[in-house]
């Protein structure tokens, strides 16, 4: 589908890039000829990332440890990438957190742990790379993850929901803002595309995969290929007028089905302490291998999935 340069001599930050769909993007940019940089908490999953991506397509893949809710973090991360590397090209907004969890159920910082990588850290490091193509007069590329709950909502997932509707009206408002520096922004809004992570903390115990692809008017879910695809189209240079998009990957459906998790309005307490089990299960060995970030939040909270 793509020129197999396309992305040759450009740079690209893609946050949260160690797993999942930030790994994916990552994968089709470096096939593509992008110099990666990923960043994310935990800094072995990001180095054996980038170990696969060089292996299986050369190139320079630099990796960066930080923690996307830190201001001065992030400011300095894409200070020294400017320093070290040169300026960036592209910037994949995808490090998120998320759980599944009754309204009424979540704690303040339960709320924060989620808002605060997702609202404030994609905000952080969009003007962090932005404010230096604009003083530089550089032109350049902005690509934000949200989801299609940006249309419909979502129950049990109010905290991101609120978030990424956050996300979705920043992209369009600097796509009007930083147009005139030729910096474009645009998002994709992904259906279900299963990655091991958000599976844990979203379906923990019940995948529901087989029905999934029936409800789907394709038939199918989502592939990785499918996000990598679609992200290296909009980064790209030669679609220098497309801006302020929010562009859903699902298939049709939320069309079809709108909100996702309604199959939770059934569930009582012992399924959410089921739940609530398997997800901080499944959190306790992920936070075991970061290397900067505070906790995300108190005992009584199932936190976020990771950002790498």
């Amino acid at each position: 589908m793509f020129k197999s340069d396309l992305f040759a001599g450009q740079r690209v930050l893609v946050t949260g890039g160690g797993t999942g769909l930030g790994f994916a993007m990552a994968d089709q940019l470096a096939a593509l000829g992008a110099e990666l940089h990923l960043c994310g908490r935990r800094l072995p999953v990001l180095d054996e990332a980038a170990a696969r991506l060089r292996a299986a397509h050369g190139g320079m893949v630099a990796t960066h440890a930080v923690d996307i809710r830190d201001a001065a973090a992030v400011d300095a991360m894409v200070e020294s990438i400017w320093q070290a590397h040169g300026p960036l090209d592209g910037l994949v907004n995808n490090a998120a957190g998320n759980f599944i969890s009754r309204t009424e159920d979540l704690s303040p910082n339960g709320f924060h742990a989620i808002s605060d990588i997702v609202f404030r850290g994609t905000f952080y490091t969009t003007q962090a790379v932005g404010k230096r193509w604009i003083r530089d007069g550089l032109p350049g590329a902005v690509l934000s993850i949200v989801v299609t709950w940006v249309w419909t909502g979502s129950p049990f997932v109010v905290p991101s929901a609120m978030s990424k509707a956050g996300v979705d009206a920043m992209t369009k408002s600097l796509a009007v803002e930083w147009g005139r520096h030729g910096i474009r922004c645009n998002a994709i809004a992904p259906g279900v595309i299963p990655t091991e992570g958000a599976g844990a903390r979203l379906r923990p115990t019940d995948a529901r995969q087989e029905e999934m692809s029936g409800q789907n008017p394709t038939g199918r879910l989502g592939r990785p290929q499918d996000i990598g695809n679609l992200a290296a189209f909009l980064l790209a240079r030669e679609n220098s007028w497309i801006n302020g998009q929010t562009i859903a990957l699902d298939g049709g459906d939320w069309l079809a089905n709108g909100a996702y998790f309604k199959q939770y309005l059934d569930w009582g307490d012992a399924e959410w302490q089921a739940a609530r089990e398997r997800i901080l299960a499944r959190n306790a060995a992920d936070r075991a291998a970061r290397t900067v970030g505070a906790p995300d939040a108190d005992a009584g909270q199932a936190p976020p999935a990771p950002q790498a």
